[in-house]
């Protein structure tokens, strides 16, 4: 994606509790419309980073600046955010229009205006016809749409959003991600997720940031990241990747020569090799998906063949899983197929043969 004006500006953000460091020099810039995630597992530090960048939590160190002003000193409700939480906080005693109104109250807006404010609001996230209902009467999916306009009817210019997906169940949490990229779109503003989830993150974003303790591990759009993670530690986090001995055997210009175990030789561009030139051994990574069954009949593109034994067989109707033992690979590698009509699912024990591309391998040090 093109580089878009900075909306927030992160310089150096450190973040001690006691002994603790929850934040360890974080560097970022988040463009204006962007939808940007922060994702990583629990106590990482993504969510003190929300909270920092809303103003809940003080910084020990470090800039954040919003829409170019530091926000040093400066409180929450001064601030040019908004946040829908983890748990919506809907006040269950309030009608749907009176909880989205909420933070109105001390507007100076007319009574008019208000009603004008609240409907516009609820239309946006599909609930138009709701303002008279209890909002304990609400579904889940509904409850977050709530929260979702309460926070959107300030006009913030950017809304930090906490996991607000967790708490439902997978059909409407899809639902959800579709309807929030909508809703991103429509808007125009700033969205800011924190997310455990990977699929979510990588569904939803424009870029992302992987957090491990407290840092950004690797901070690209989605494709970048789950085409070419810098680190082991990033590729086994986004998605499901199998890992493979491999042997440097020499590089030459931008090109890197290995012995894959279970594959055989490759050439590696610079950009597979995200620690730079090396040599001795290392790992490939390479997506499930980049392994492709041959059946009767097929062969690979340029005789990059393999084979090996099924160890495994799991099927999902759409997809069938294979864990195939190549000939002369140390563990079984993840092979994911898509079930086409005519297409046989390998028994477990059968004998498999495997085509696989080099363009698809990272080489990891």
């Amino acid at each position: 994606m093109s580089q878009k004006t900075p909306i927030v500006t992160l310089t150096g953000v450190q973040k001690y509790y006691g002994d603790y460091h929850a934040l360890r020099g974080i560097t970022a810039n988040i463009g204006q419309g962007e939808f940007f995630s922060l994702l990583g597992p629990s106590g990482c530090g993504k969510t003190t980073l929300l909270r920092a960048i809303a103003g809940f939590e003080d910084i020990s160190q470090g800039q954040i600046l919003l829409d170019g002003r530091d926000m040093e000193g400066v409180p929450p409700n001064r601030r040019p955010t908004n946040m829908v939480f983890q748990s919506y906080a809907i006040f269950p005693h309030m009608s749907v229009s009176e909880n989205v109104g909420f933070g109105l109250r001390k507007s100076g807006l007319s009574a008019a205006d208000k009603r004008r404010a609240v409907g516009e609001a609820l239309e946006m996230v599909g609930l138009g016809q709701y303002g008279g209902r209890a909002a304990h009467a609400l579904s889940g999916g509904q409850r977050q749409r709530v929260a979702l306009a309460r926070a959107l009817i300030m006009k913030p210019k950017v809304l930090l959003l906490d996991e607000p997906l967790s708490a439902l169940d997978k059909k409407m949490r899809e639902v959800m991600q579709v309807e929030l990229i909508r809703l991103q779109r429509e808007v125009g503003i700033t969205f800011i997720l924190v997310t455990h989830d990977q699929e979510e993150a990588l569904v939803m974003s424009d870029r992302i940031a992987v957090m491990f303790e407290g840092e950004i591990a690797q901070l690209d759009d989605p494709e970048t990241l789950y085409r070419r993670p810098k680190s082991r530690r990033v590729a086994e986090f986004i998605g499901m990747m199998n890992f493979l001995p491999a042997e440097v055997l020499g590089t030459t210009g931008t090109s890197t020569e290995v012995e894959v175990a279970g594959l055989g030789r490759a050439t590696l561009e610079a950009g597979q090799c995200p620690n730079g030139t090396q040599s001795g051994t290392g790992e490939i990574g390479v997506r499930p998906e980049s392994l492709t069954v041959l059946f009767e009949g097929q062969t690979a593109e340029g005789g990059r063949e393999a084979a090996g034994t099924v160890r495994e067989v799991v099927y999902y109707g759409d997809m069938t899983y294979y864990d195939i033992l190549l000939d002369g690979a140390p563990a079984p590698v993840r092979v994911s197929m898509r079930n086409m009509p005519g297409r046989r699912v390998l028994d477990f024990g059968a004998r498999a043969r495997l085509a696989w591309d080099p363009r698809a391998m990272v080489l990891f040090g």
